[in-house]
């Protein structure tokens, strides 16, 4: 199944229906019950592996907890 986005033409409401892949172009009514609609062109994000390695941003725990060193208050240090 999947996820396709579309717009009423009569009263412009955007909404979503999951459906078949072989059925995106099927007819669609709006929640608003008018059966003018169009299927809209959807971005999304592509989640691959990174091309760079990022430093961590902050403090980094060294050895977790309070006192352990990684909580800031100071005392593990």
């Amino acid at each position: 199944m999947a996820l396709y986005e579309y717009v009423c033409t009569t009263c412009g409401a955007p909404f979503e229906v999951r459906r078949a892949m072989t059925e995106p172009e099927g007819p669609v009514s709006c929640p608003g019950g008018h059966a003018t609609t169009k299927r809209k062109l959807s971005s999304f994000a592509s989640l691959g592996a990174p091309t760079a390695q990022l430093a961590p941003v902050g403090p980094v725990a060294s050895g977790g907890g309070c006192c352990g060193g990684g909580c800031g208050c100071g005392r593990g240090r």
